[in-house]
């Protein structure tokens, strides 16, 4: 019964196709004058709603538990933006051409509320992350 209720309550998203799941998990290197960015988030903290992502001057996207997006476009420092509920965090990563980059937003126990929190991981850490993942839709 406890597993129904926890099942129930996690936030749904837009998810993104099969096919772009399986693509995206294959780590690609992208084009000499593009860099590629992963943006992730695992595990259970705050489950029941999504995390809003927005890639400053791109695209946006809600995470929800162990989901992902994958970018791609030009070097240079890039600004992810994130918001949980009121509360909005963001971070910045330098891509330069042809890295991949991996970022994992995820939500952090606040004194009165919880709120998003955005920071950069290792390559092996982020790829675990995106292949125990699905891909979510960019909006």
């Amino acid at each position: 019964m406890l597993l129904l209720v926890v099942l129930g309550a996690c936030a749904t998203v837009p998810m993104g196709t099969p096919q772009e799941d399986q693509e995206a998990k294959r780590f690609d290197q992208p084009a000499p004058d593009k860099g590629a960015l992963y943006v992730y988030r695992s595990g259970w903290m705050g489950s029941a709603r999504a995390i809003d992502v927005t890639v400053v001057g791109g695209a946006k996207a809600e995470l929800g538990t162990n989901t992902y997006l994958r970018l791609e476009g030009p070097p240079g420092t890039i600004e992810i933006d994130c918001r949980y509920g009121d509360k909005t965090n963001a971070g910045q990563v330098q891509i330069t051409d042809g890295q991949t980059r991996y970022v994992e937003v995820s939500v952090k126990v606040g004194l009165w509320l919880p709120s998003c929190e955005v920071a950069e991981v290792s390559p092996d850490q982020g790829r675990a992350a995106v292949l125990a993942s699905r891909r979510v839709a960019i909006q």
